[in-house]
């Protein structure tokens, strides 16, 4: 998506007229259906001033392409400035410039990485050459116009505020700054003589509309990569708050001792990529000779891996890779140097079948390790045995004397890389409040059924480009199909809709199982996996009144293990347990609602639910 498109010259009189920053702002508003902060809408109007410096050469075509704030898909990154023309040889070229208000920042020991003052406090940032490279990287990873139509890309950052320093031009930054070379307060001249390189003709071909428009390729998928990263391969850029936390991840690791244990706290919500950094912080940690597991309450992602590495690893190979939680009720302590935990939000107290074995997971996994890390999303947690709280991870981490580190994962590269559907579901299912009160129909494919038929059929159809659409729902059916294979599971007899839930034989391999589309799954075998699209159907356990979102527990199935004995829990503290019960079965739908890159369609069985459902989508 393209916020501001104009000509060099077009954008040079925008600036001259002193309104730059409105005209980016309306653009940003129509485009993206939202406002944005008058720091944000103050650095365009100083960033502007001094690119149009930079621009300020005759040598630079009048109608060479200027963009601001260009959205690269499935993501929630927004490049800040663009130059698009033609070389000497008629190649077309688009400059990417990341831009930095920054003044001055501190050198780190981590790989890429910078400290400096962002949001009234000092943090750690990917290094400016860092992000242009890795947005570059990213763009070239999605968009099939760049290689099709031949655009050649190329990164840079501009600091026009700040002064060299041997801190942000430091050797130890080299390897990024020659791949985005960095131009810092005196290199306007650099700076125009780097785009002049590349862009001696004007846009003719409109560059970025062809980009813009240009077939999107389909996400990578964690799943569907695996092997190959475990084969040491690079298959995902680690972007922004990712890199943070990974080599954060990584001096933690070098810093942990069985005396001074580390615990590591990563909050992020769906699509933020926790899976990816957990997966990669496993493929390098095992390269560098530490012994490490990815450890998961849930069993479907570690079968759906374990299922894609078979053939490229051995099995003793794989079942050292991966994991379940209940797995170190009686290791010795610190036996391994790092535990990835992933889906953390779903550890349980107790371990096995029944529920009787060990003492408290968390506790287990802090015990096992030299440094243990936790990703986690707390508006994940679907049943009553969940115990996985940061605050909870925090209280048993002081008990063993670990030192703990909080970060969080904010970026989106889920629901084609929106935050605002996200933010919009939260609001109305009423988990939290926010500002989102409306979904633009560009920012997430998101429709609604008055015939689950015809959400069936229609996730059927996508499913023929590349196995990659499944239908899901709440646990409101009796899975009878269990024990009688002919029984019908989930059954509406007015729209001639009849689907069992997932096969037993699949197991937790149900999402990557070719025939598996005629089946419905259920919050056991997806939470922590993805597709592109999704179909959720939401039974009379979430419904609507008056615009209020209720649950009724009574309404799910009676063999439901996520809230048993919740009624016994009742009767000693009413007014908790409802809450508890409250949040289970809106983070259930919420989890299934998030699990598709591209589109969730649904249906919900309430009509009203459904007719509330369908007056929120801004037409």
């Amino acid at each position: 998506m393209i916020i501001y498109q104009n000509s060099k010259e077009s954008f040079c009189n925008d600036v001259i007229s002193n309104n730059i920053e409105n005209v980016i702002h309306d653009f940003f508003k129509l485009k993206l259906g939202q406002t944005t902060s008058k720091t944000e809408i103050s650095s365009w109007r100083n960033s502007m001033m001094y690119m149009n410096n930079v621009l300020l050469d005759d040598k630079i075509p009048n109608d060479a392409g200027v963009i601001i704030e260009y959205q690269i898909p499935h993501t929630s990154k927004r490049i800040d400035f663009i130059v698009t023309g033609k070389n000497n040889h008629e190649e077309n070229f688009a400059i990417l410039i990341e831009l930095k208000q920054w003044s001055e920042s501190e050198i780190t020991d981590k790989d890429g990485v910078v400290s400096t003052f962002v949001g009234k406090k000092k943090r750690e940032v990917s290094h400016p050459s860092y992000q242009a490279w890795s947005y570059a990287s990213l763009l070239e990873g999605f968009n099939e116009a760049v290689y099709t139509s031949n655009i050649h890309l190329k990164p840079c950052a501009y600091l026009h505020n700040y002064n060299s320093d041997d801190v942000i031009d430091n050797i130890f930054y080299k390897e990024y700054i020659n791949k985005a070379p960095l131009f810092l307060r005196t290199d306007v001249y650099k700076l125009r003589d780097f785009i002049k390189q590349f862009v001696k003709f004007g846009d003719k071909d409109k560059v970025m509309f062809e980009i813009d428009g240009g077939r999107i390729r389909p996400s990578k998928s964690l799943a569907d990569n695996l092997s190959s990263m475990l084969k040491g391969n690079n298959e995902f850029v680690m972007i922004d708050d990712q890199k943070i936390v990974y080599e954060n991840a990584l001096h933690l690791t070098k810093k942990a001792t069985s005396k001074k244990k580390q615990v590591l706290i990563i909050q992020g919500g769906p699509g933020t990529g926790k899976s990816v950094v957990a997966i990669n912080l496993l493929v390098k940690l095992t390269s560098l000779k530490f012994l490490c597991q990815y450890v998961t309450k849930n069993a479907a992602p570690r079968a759906v891996y374990e299922a894609k590495l078979k053939g490229d690893f051995k099995n003793n190979e794989i079942s050292n890779f991966f994991t379940s939680s209940g797995s170190f009720i009686n290791t010795i302590p610190n036996l391994f140097d790092v535990l990835i935990v992933d889906e953390a939000h779903r550890l349980n107290a107790k371990s096995g079948l029944y529920r009787n074995l060990g003492e408290n997971q968390i506790k287990e996994i802090i015990n096992a390790s030299k440094f243990s890390i936790f990703f986690i999303d707390e508006n994940q947690k679907v049943a009553l045995h969940d115990i996985g709280e940061v605050d909870e991870i925090k209280r048993l981490a002081r008990e063993q004397n670990a030192l703990v580190t909080e970060l969080e994962l904010n970026s989106q590269f889920r629901c084609n890389g929106s935050d605002g559907y996200l933010a919009w579901l939260d609001h109305f299912l009423q988990i939290r409040e926010t500002a989102n009160t409306t979904l633009e129909e560009n920012e997430y494919d998101f429709r609604v059924f008055d015939s689950p038929s015809d959400l069936r059929d229609e996730i059927f159809k996508l499913n023929k480009i590349n196995n990659k659409a499944r239908l899901v729902a709440g646990y409101c059916w009796r899975w009878k199909s269990r024990k009688n294979f002919n029984a019908i599971d989930i059954s509406f007899e007015e729209y001639d809709f009849g689907m069992k839930w997932n096969l037993r034989e699949d197991g937790m391999e149900w999402v990557i199982q070719p025939e598996s589309v005629n089946e419905v799954g259920c919050i056991h075998t997806c939470q922590g996996l993805e597709v592109d699209y999704i179909g959720v159907i939401l039974g009379k356990d979430l419904i609507v009144r008056n615009g209020i979102v209720l649950v009724d527990p009574s309404k799910r199935d009676r063999y439901d293990s996520t809230i048993k004995g919740y009624k016994a829990m009742e009767r000693i503290e009413a007014v908790k347990t409802k809450e508890l019960i409250e949040n289970i079965i809106k983070n259930t739908y919420r989890t299934l609602m998030t699990r598709g890159m591209k589109g969730c369609y649904i249906y919900c069985t309430d009509k009203e639910t459904n007719e509330y459902f369908k007056s929120l989508i801004n037409d």
